[in-house]
């Protein structure tokens, strides 16, 4: 029955994607600079969980550490049937990516301003990914200034639909 309610909740696409959650925060926080998939390492309640489509990107980050990338905040609440074998809500959890992708992001994030955030998390032919983004933090007025076109663009769409 549950999974009947997370499947009218989040609905797959004709790609077999199945979002989870997405982190709209980061669009307006940041200017999200170069897009990466990546997998990641799951216990069982925790996929069970997603499933049912609960999960928490907000104050969600990655980081590099010795040679590997963790996603940090990410929080996947426990999952309700589960006993004493849950999982902690906001553990670190690892994600997989080639060597070669994990050495281009860390040295993409020794820049001065650059940090990787997680933008949706989503289930793809069955698999849980994580679509992460090298991102530049905005000023506030970047981020009033960005508000500004939107409105305006808004604005055109709408006297173009009138006509």
């Amino acid at each position: 029955m549950a999974s009947k309610k997370a499947a009218a909740k989040a609905k797959a696409d004709d790609s077999g994607i199945l979002v989870v959650a997405r982190n709209r925060r980061a669009r307006h926080d940041f200017d999200l600079l170069e897009r990466v998939e990546a997998g990641l390492v799951l216990t069982g309640t925790e996929v069970k969980s997603l499933r049912n489509g609960k999960a928490n990107l907000e104050d969600a980050y990655a980081e590099v550490d010795k040679g590997e990338i963790w996603l940090l905040g990410c929080d996947i609440p426990e999952y309700v049937q589960a006993n004493r074998m849950n999982h902690v809500p906001k553990r670190p959890r690892k994600l997989l990516l080639h060597r070669r992708e994990i050495g281009k992001l860390e040295s993409r994030t020794n820049e001065k301003g650059i940090t990787i955030v997680p933008v949706s998390l989503y289930f793809k032919k069955g698999i849980a990914k994580v679509e992460i983004c090298l991102a530049r933090g905005r000023k506030t007025y970047d981020k009033r200034e960005a508000i500004k076109k939107q409105e305006a663009k808004r604005d055109m769409d709408r006297a173009l639909r009138r006509r």
